[in-house]
């Protein structure tokens, strides 16, 4: 390895990690520790903030500059920061222009071969059907929120259309912010609501937050345990830990493999080579009939008898 090489490398290792013993730089670039010890004092001549850790081990450690130094990524480096980077219109934050400005920015300092790579990922992304569409929030009130679920900070905001004017009387809410979860395009806040004495989830894109309170708060344990778990059972109408509220089974005269690709949140199990066993749920028995006649093709009910009851209100309904 030529010195520019090892140079590098060892500025690569030193950026993927916070402390590096000096031995185990030494194995990793194949050299002796006196090598990298006068690599080090290059790099520090190039104008890297890099500091000696005491120790037994002894080792280094790079520091963030005054100005940032040049990025190295490798090959998977490059790919994961171009996806996320496209995807960034998409993720419900007013950022689309900064991201694409910040992808024109990186690409023109790759090498050849690497932006080569890069530039064979495009691709369109367009929200979950059913989700509705994305709504934009702004950077602004995304770190007001995450700097307040940090701290464990009372929040105070106005919400949505609750507060007309500054003659309004409706009072801001207040909450406890636990965690920010994003679901196709949208952003929510967890938190307990100190006014209503129970656990809210609501819109960013909906908040404007007040100045902030400096009250800080015990955390508490949202239900189930898991931010995300919790808002993704109040989209399918169940509470944490449990399933929709109507769940049902039947056997479709469908292969396994041609229900599968829409089966949802659903489970299927083959029975033979034209049939299979499909277990779903929804809101109502009905809506659940309804979803299930979409495969329009002859089933059983296997259960239970609400399900057999809501396929009969609905062929009744339909008839004639």
């Amino acid at each position: 390895m030529t010195t520019t090489s090892r140079l590098l490398t060892l500025l690569s290792l030193l950026q993927s990690r916070r402390d590096w013993p000096g031995a185990v730089l030494a194995d990793r670039l194949a050299v002796t520790p006196r090598t990298v010890r006068r690599d080090i004092e290059r790099l520090r001549e190039m104008g890297y903030r890099i500091d000696a850790t005491m120790g037994p081990d002894g080792g280094y450690r790079l520091d963030a500059g005054s100005e940032l130094p040049p990025l190295l990524f490798d090959d998977d480096q490059v790919i994961a920061l171009t996806v996320a980077l496209q995807s960034a219109a998409a993720s419900g934050t007013d950022i689309g222009e900064a991201a694409l400005r910040a992808l024109t920015t990186v690409r023109q300092v790759l090498p050849s071969r690497v932006r080569h790579r890069m530039d064979a990922v495009a691709f369109a992304t367009v929200a979950r059907a059913g989700a509705g569409l994305a709504a934009s929030v702004s950077p602004d009130v995304l770190i007001a929120l995450s700097a307040a679920v940090q701290s464990r900070e009372v929040l105070r905001f106005d919400y949505g259309g609750e507060r007309e004017s500054d003659a309004d009387p409706t009072p801001p809410r207040r909450v406890e912010p636990h965690d920010l979860v994003a679901s196709d395009g949208r952003w929510y806040l967890v938190a307990w609501d100190l006014d209503r004495d129970d656990w809210r989830i609501f819109r960013a894109d909906r908040i404007s937050p007040r100045t902030p309170t400096r009250l800080r708060f015990a955390p508490r344990e949202i239900p189930g345990g898991d931010a995300r778990a919790f808002v993704a059972a109040r989209f399918t109408g169940a509470t944490p830990g449990e399933r929709w509220p109507c769940v049902g089974t039947v056997i479709l005269h469908l292969p396994a493999d041609e229900v599968a690709p829409f089966a949802g949140d659903g489970t299927v199990k083959p029975l033979d080579a034209a049939r299979c066993r499909y277990t779903s749920g929804s809101w109502s028995w009905v809506s659940l009939a309804a979803a299930l006649a979409r495969f329009d093709v002859d089933l059983e009910v296997i259960e239970p008898p609400e399900l057999a009851q809501a396929f009969a209100r609905l062929a009744e309904r339909f008839r004639g």
